[in-house]
């Protein structure tokens, strides 16, 4: 496939992209803005990760359980932890129902728009996700800048030479196929009642399944489906930038109020934040 050519911009999509700042980033920004920002039907996509040597991988799969069954995850979260979960925080848990394992057998239910899951669980999945339970969902945001933020926002002893920021289109042609045997992207839509943290980040989530002809349905790799994505969908960039910008990007967001408390709004973050503001942004002069 020929790469994508736009004004200022000339790259294949799931390629690594270095930048040697963040003004080149922003400016990069915007011209894939420009040529793929204006699809209401398939909007770009945004995710920050501390570490490009890292893949994209979902909290499930961080947790050793690439390819469980949904039907295993499903049980997991409503039958087996959901009274727990329901009589400790009064969060509304979806009952257990096995007519809904019946659908994880549909070859097209990650194809189908709505077809999984249904709003209930999908809530349900969202505070399961912004509460630390591995989840088979991968977290995105529709601002670039709060990528950024997740992306800078660790300074661990063992600096990463770069951090990346990625953005996803799923449609940027119009159309979205499969076929059996193929893993399966799916964005799920950010229009759910869930936690106020979904909202402060802007965020949507996606999943990646593989139908399994024993099993039904079961969650695999973003990665590897990126990396053997059909010609048509599923265009993802990847910016790579030095860790040495992290100063800057972090005191540029925090001047727009965009920082650990405005995104999490606990007591943890405002103490993280108030480090950044009075013990390392102080301490750095602006250039």
């Amino acid at each position: 496939m020929a790469p994508l050519k736009t004004e200022g911009l000339d790259m294949e999509p799931n390629k690594a992209n270095a930048v040697p700042d963040w003004e080149t980033f922003e400016e990069k920004l915007k011209n894939l803005r420009e040529a793929f920002g204006k699809k209401q039907s398939s909007p770009l996509l945004f995710r920050g990760q501390g570490n490009s040597e890292w893949p994209l991988a979902t909290t499930l799969e961080r947790s050793g359980q690439t390819g469980m069954p949904f039907r295993d995850f499903y049980r997991l979260m409503t039958a087996r932890i959901g009274p727990a979960v329901e009589t400790f925080t009064g969060v509304g848990v979806p009952e257990y129902d096995p007519e809904l394992c019946k659908t994880f057998e549909n070859p097209e239910l990650l194809l189908l728009p709505g077809g999984f899951p249904p709003v209930p669980l999908y809530r349900y999945m969202v505070y399961l996700r912004h509460h630390g339970f591995p989840s088979p969902l991968l977290d995105w945001s529709y601002s670039p800048y709060v990528a950024a933020f997740f992306a800078f926002r660790d300074d661990p002893l063992g600096k990463p030479e770069r951090r990346s920021i990625y953005a996803y289109c799923e449609r940027p042609q119009g159309v979205k196929g499969g076929a059996l045997g193929e893993r399966t992207i799916s964005r799920i839509g950010p229009y759910v009642r869930s936690h106020r943290r979904h909202f402060r980040q802007q965020s949507d989530y996606t999943m990646c399944g593989i139908l399994d002809p024993h099993y039904g349905w079961r969650f695999d790799s973003h990665q590897h489906a990126f990396d053997n994505r059909r010609p048509k969908q599923d265009y993802l960039w990847k910016f790579d930038l030095p860790s040495d910008e992290r100063v800057k990007v972090l005191r540029l967001l925090n001047d727009h109020n965009l920082n650990a408390f405005s995104l999490f709004d606990s007591e943890e973050t405002l103490l993280e934040t108030m480090w950044l503001q009075e013990q390392v942004l102080k301490k750095v002069p602006r250039e």
